[in-house]
């Protein structure tokens, strides 16, 4: 069986997940299989796996560092948040419901046996995992029956060292809080601590150090800056979401809608990158401008919000933007917002019918089973703007609960799922166009054809590079790798992992 070493935090968006990913990439630098590993994740970010199943796209990132391919075992619970209240959950990459936060807390428990069978399957496998939590293990009122922080690392045996966020303040408190509110057996478990996401000279800092490390008994293994590197980001925490006034505006504009239930927006990464392309996340007409192209994204609830869309006078603002001729597209749940309808008789959203933004001539009608396929294909003949992208190649995943029908309109692709079946999807309609396929700019190609339909639409030279993004996100691990050796003490994390390092002993 694998060695196991665990990474929790003392909040969420400590940087548990990119610790994770560069411990995953060191140890297979150094020569060890090594798998990622997180019991429950709470995120509207996902993948599908080869196998057709569902899991968070955090994990994907980490095993993708770790160099193997995305099991669904590295995170058999998946929480996708449809309201304040309520999520549905998905065990081992299949739905199992919608439930109140209250009932899962309930219902949780019968989960363990789930997750030790997917755990001890990739143990069997590699030579080490290296797991992540969730949020924080001084969450004491969730303390009861946890699969996720110290229940799961007393679950694998897994020694653990505890992440701080010293960027939002506080770091020292919250990484001695967290310690002094566990139970001794737990305390025990930590074998150091991670200050994260430093900025400055860690000279200052050191007395600090001395002084957590003499009041806690427990090792500081390192100092991690504040890393410049480049990977997917798990949830709707992540700074690439937020508006920045004033930033760099390029050759080609594209805002992203930011939906309150916005999912995927990993989607959009691809086009990020391209030094051609500023993109940047909007919650309100004010923020929009004038674009050259508006993305509707995925969301965990259509219908909720569609209707928020319409509430903030975005939907009129696209509207207008769409009758001046401005480009605009949809991925899934925004792919749905542009047709004639959206309905729900089975209340999988909570039921009802609301008419769409009218720019596809499709509708769409939701049912309790969801799709959940890879997929590779291409475009036919998209209209307008984006005539250049005909037979442009894609690849990608569809994670949807809506069937859409395109009322006899000509599809905007072909593609076929895995097993062979070949389908059809999308709309065009002038420049407006949608599709279900996430992850569909993934393939270079494809986001550089659409990034020069819009530059050739101003009047400029149509001639983006590609950029080879599997490539590109090896360099990234490579460079997160080399920036957490230089910080961390990886001899004593190594001892720890060997199960040689102990607390720090009273003077």
């Amino acid at each position: 069986m694998a060695k196991a070493i665990m990474i929790q935090g003392t909040a969420s968006n400590a940087g548990k997940s990119l610790l994770a990913a560069g411990l995953c990439r060191i140890f297979r630098q150094d020569g060890y299989s090594v798998a990622p590993f997180k019991s429950q994740n709470m995120a509207l970010n996902s993948f599908i796996t080869a196998e057709g199943l569902e899991m968070g796209r955090a994990q994907v990132m980490q095993a993708e560092a770790a160099g193997v391919e995305p099991s669904v075992r590295m995170n058999p619970i998946l929480l996708k948040p449809t309201n304040d209240t309520g999520s549905q959950v998905i065990v081992n990459g299949v739905p199992r419901g919608t439930m109140r936060a209250a009932d899962y807390f309930a219902y949780k428990a019968r989960l363990l046996p789930d997750v030790m069978e997917a755990y001890r399957s990739l143990a069997a496998e590699h030579d080490i995992i290296v797991i992540e939590g969730a949020g924080s293990p001084a969450e004491i009122n969730l303390r009861k029956d946890d699969i996720v922080n110290m229940g799961m690392a007393k679950a694998a045996n897994a020694p653990v060292l505890l992440a701080g966020d010293i960027d939002r303040g506080g770091v020292f408190a919250a990484l001695y809080g967290t310690v002094a509110l566990l139970e001794p057996d737990e305390q025990a478990r930590i074998k150091g601590f991670i200050i994260n996401k430093f900025r400055g000279d860690v000279e200052i800092l050191r007395p600090g150090l001395a002084q957590l490390e003499n009041i806690a008994r427990k090792p500081v293994l390192g100092v991690v800056p504040m890393l410049d590197v480049d990977v997917d980001d798990e949830d709707s925490l992540s700074q690439r979401l937020e508006y920045r006034p004033g930033a760099r505006v390029g050759l080609a504009d594209i805002a992203v809608i930011r939906l309150p239930r916005l999912s995927n927006f990993t989607d959009f990464n691809p086009l990020e990158r391209m030094e051609e392309v500023s993109l940047r996340y909007v919650r309100s007409v004010k923020e929009l401008g004038n674009p050259d192209l508006i993305l509707l994204p995925g969301t965990k609830n259509t219908m909720d919000d569609l209707r928020w869309l319409r509430q903030s006078g975005l939907e009129n603002a696209i509207l207008k933007h769409a009758a001046r001729g401005g480009a605009v597209a949809g991925i899934c749940g925004g792919y749905q917002m542009l047709g004639r309808t959206v309905s729900d008789p089975g209340g999988v959203e909570g039921g009802g019918a609301l008419a769409g933004l009218g720019l596809l001539p499709h509708e769409t009608v939701f049912f309790g089973e969801k799709t959940r396929t890879r997929v590779t294909g291409r475009f036919r003949a998209p209209a307008g703007v984006f005539a250049d992208m005909e037979g442009v190649p894609f690849e990608g995943y569809e994670i949807h609960m809506g069937r859409t029908d395109l009322g006899g309109n000509a599809p905007l692709v072909d593609f076929q799922t895995l097993e062979g079946e070949g389908h059809t999807d999308g709309l065009a309609c002038g420049n407006v166009w949608g599709c279900y396929v996430h992850g569909i700019f993934d393939r270079s190609g494809c986001a550089a054809a659409l990034v020069n339909c819009l530059l050739k639409a101003k009047g400029l030279d149509g001639s983006a590079g590609a950029v080879d993004w599997r490539a590109y996100k090896e360099l990234q691990y490579d460079k997160l790798a080399d920036g957490m050796r230089a910080a961390l003490d990886m001899e004593a994390v190594y001892r720890i992992l060997d199960g040689s390092e102990s607390d720090l002993k009273s003077n």
